[in-house]
């Protein structure tokens, strides 16, 4: 009698507790419409071993419950194919989204077109990866992907919260250096892996990652309950997205942001806000994004 009354303790203290679950809900696609004459079985195994891989993982610390996790896609577009070297050439779209507070809409925290995915897989490849041994093309992309979303969304619910999560991409960039495939080098391409990642954790750009906090935190999650405070706070963190470029003029992210943003930016302006607030939001997304400018007029209306 006293074990199964312990037993039943013990469970009630179990249930009592929060409950960690991974980081990510994340969807995985392999498009492989491209590729003609080749068993299907190989972009089916890969996209099953990727999502167990990106979901069944815990990535950091964090705790999290169930209904927290980060929805987020990867997107996998097969190219080419060479079965007899088990080789992909890809692209991959990534994207991440968080909910807004008191509302049905969510908003994407990050996207970005990876053109440079190339890697080796064979079907019953087992996925595994450390950040400090990074020799593997496939796992290394996906888990730099991994952090810099688990950073960026972290850095909308605190000032800077993610940056444990950004030193990881971080890191995880500086490892691959080995690796001979594309979107790892230096001065290769202004949207690579290392120029996202180098300029995110710069100095100069720290109001972009203070305004991630700005625009989500106090802006897009007081919508639903003042908008025109939420909408003024949105103000504030766009003349911080501002202060990002006029520090670091080459640096992708401003530009990037604007284009996954666009639409989100003109419904919050179009036809409300102040004059003031519509100009200083027409000039900065003029200046940093000059060929959306249709777009971009849709404000003043």
């Amino acid at each position: 009698m006293r074990t199964l009354q312990l037993l039943t303790l013990c469970a009630l203290a179990a249930a009592a507790l929060p409950l960690q679950a991974q980081e990510l809900d994340a969807r995985v696609t392999v498009n492989h419409e491209k590729v003609q004459g080749t068993n299907t079985s190989i972009f089916e195994s890969l996209e099953t071993n990727l999502t167990q891989f990106i979901n069944d993982r815990q990535w950091t610390n964090q705790q999290y419950q169930k209904n927290e996790r980060i929805s987020c896609s990867f997107a996998i577009t097969v190219n080419s194919y060479n079965e007899s070297e088990n080789k992909l050439d890809c692209t991959l779209m990534v994207q991440s989204t968080r909910p807004v507070y008191n509302a049905s809409y969510t908003t994407t925290v990050f996207s970005q077109n990876d053109r440079d995915f190339s890697f080796t897989y064979q079907e019953f490849d087992q996925l595994d990866f450390r950040p400090d041994v990074v020799d593997n093309e496939l796992t290394a992309v996906i888990a730099y992907y991994v952090y810099l979303i688990i950073g960026m969304d972290l850095d909308t619910m605190a000032p800077l919260g993610g940056t444990e999560a950004l030193q990881t991409a971080l890191t995880i960039t500086n490892n691959a250096q080995s690796l001979t495939s594309k979107g790892w080098k230096a001065f290769e391409d202004s949207r690579n892996r290392y120029a996202l990642i180098t300029d995110l954790m710069d100095g100069g750009m720290e109001p972009f990652r203070q305004m991630q906090y700005k625009y989500y935190r106090e802006g897009m999650d007081i919508m639903a309950e003042n908008a025109d405070r939420g909408r003024a706070a949105i103000t504030e963190a766009v003349g911080l997205l501002k202060q990002a470029r006029e520090n670091k003029s080459m640096s992708a992210w401003p530009q990037l942001f604007s284009e996954y943003k666009r639409d989100e930016i003109v419904n919050i302006y179009k036809g409300k806000g102040t004059a003031k607030e519509k100009e200083d939001i027409y000039e900065t997304f003029s200046t940093i994004n000059p060929s959306q400018r249709a777009n971009w007029n849709k404000i003043k209306e």
